[in-house]
């Protein structure tokens, strides 16, 4: 299924939806007002409507941690769909004023999409052979899948509903999407959807010794819909995924700055809006 969001042709099976140009007087992202604020991570027990930093049972003692936030509509008994996000690189920082420092607590995007309510918003760590959070690239591969099908089963057997579990990333998070999320049949299992914002596996070359393997990573998504956003256009990532023959269920947005950010989903933008009526038909 072909899709256009502003001329609403269809056909073939691979869906595509391209946000429409909008013209912007600021050309930096970083000069648009937000209209949200990510909630301070804490430390403590997890608490309804805060951020709280927080390790997983079998990495006690260890430099491991996440983070998650409870929102404040969640009833006694009830489960909510949950969003798994990877941060990007850190040490990472450009003219423009954008920055990735790779960790956890500087994640947004699940925030900015469920404007902080309907979703438990977890952000998982890439974690080290010696059990430290790693802040560049992917940490020992291994550790990092244990710690995510861990910590989502967990979180799932608590208030989160295992249904409805999408994993997003911005940067090396959203190569992570695929990287890690599709990485063997135990771990794809997990998602019923993903949002990739800049960078996509095969558009991207990273250093794991199965890069060169990720069409057949690309293959375990199957029929489960992907958003996938970038600065400048996708038009290397749909030629990416054309070259590998999968047809699958994507949407392609382009952000109308050029900047290397997440900070968008803090903004009242058309793009913000496109992307939260996917990830709610996703879970629907």
């Amino acid at each position: 299924m072909l899709r256009h969001s502003s001329l609403g042709l269809r056909c073939g099976c691979l869906a595509l939806a391209i946000s429409g140009s909008v013209a912007f007087a600021q050309t930096n992202l970083n000069d648009v007002p937000t209209d949200l604020t990510v909630p301070k991570v804490e430390d403590g027990p997890a608490l309804v409507g805060h951020r709280m930093r927080a390790t997983t049972k079998g990495w006690e003692g260890t430099g491991v941690h996440h983070t998650i936030y409870i929102p404040p509509d969640l009833v006694p008994d009830g489960h909510l769909p949950v969003i798994v996000e990877y941060a990007g690189n850190g040490g990472y920082a450009n003219k423009l004023g954008d920055t990735s420092d790779g960790s956890v607590e500087g994640c947004m995007l699940g925030y900015g999409l469920s404007g902080g309510k309907g979703f438990i918003w977890l952000c998982l760590p890439f974690v080290t052979a010696d059990k430290q959070n790693a802040t560049k690239w992917w940490g020992d591969v291994e550790e990092t899948k244990r710690y995510c099908l861990a910590t989502v089963k967990n979180i799932c057997a608590t208030f989160g509903d295992a249904k409805r579990v999408v994993l997003m990333g911005f940067s090396r998070g959203a190569i992570a999407c695929n990287y890690i999320g599709l990485h063997d049949d135990e771990i794809a299992k997990l998602w019923c959807g993903m949002l990739c914002h800049s960078h996509y596996e095969g558009e991207f070359k990273h250093p794991a010794s199965d890069e060169a393997a990720w069409p057949e990573r690309l293959k375990r998504l199957g029929s489960r819909p992907q958003f996938i956003s970038q600065e400048g256009g996708t038009d290397k990532t749909q030629a990416a995924i054309a070259s590998t023959g999968f047809k699958g269920d994507f949407t392609f947005a382009t952000l109308p700055f050029p900047n290397h950010s997440a900070r968008w989903v803090l903004c009242d933008l058309p793009i913000r809006k496109q992307a939260r009526e996917w990830l709610q038909g996703v879970v629907r």
